[in-house]
This record gives structure tokens, C-alpha cells and sequence, in this order.
């Protein structure tokens, strides 16, 4: 356990932001579940609704650190593939 004032004070704040990230990420999974079971629906109209408020959360946690700019592209990509590949 830490002793000194400055190294409490930082693994309170770990804490803190490793909750924050840890619950932006849980959002992104989320959204990005519920794009796939629309795929797997077959149901296109939802796919695509449910599509932009998932780009949208992606796009949040990357801006705030959560995901690297690349990574967050990627999860972006691949889901706008999947629902522009259903007929």
C-alpha cells in the first residue's frame, strides 16, 4: 500500500478513470451488439439506425482516449461493411 500523499492521490484517480473507460467501452460493445442482431435479423432499416449512434459512440470514446483513433476506424469499418453487405 502507498505511502505518500501523491501516490493515495493517484491510485484513487486510476481508479476512477479505469471506471470511466471500463463504462464507455461496456456503451460501445453494447451498440455494436445490437447492430449484429439486427444483421443477423436480417433487418436492414434498424442495421443502419442502429449504425449511427454506434459510429457516434465510437467516435466519443475515441476522442476521449478510451479507443486509438485507429482501432476506433477499424470497429467503425467493419461494422459499416457488415450492414452494407446485407441485400
Amino acid at each position: 500500500m502507498a505511502n505518500i500523499k501523491s501516490a493515495k492521490k493517484r491510485i484513487l484517480v486510476n481508479e476512477t478513470k479505469a471506471a470511466r473507460n471500463k463504462a464507455i467501452r461496456s456503451k460501445v460493445k453494447t451498440s455494436i451488439k445490437k447492430v449484429e442482431a439486427a444483421i443477423n435479423a436480417g433487418d436492414k432499416a434498424a442495421a443502419q439506425a442502429n449504425l449511427i449512434s454506434t459510429i457516434t459512440e465510437i467516435d466519443k470514446a475515441a476522442t476521449k482516449g478510451v479507443y486509438h483513433k485507429n482501432n476506433a476506424s477499424r470497429k467503425v469499418s467493419r461494422i459499416t461493411k457488415a450492414v452494407n453487405a446485407m441485400a
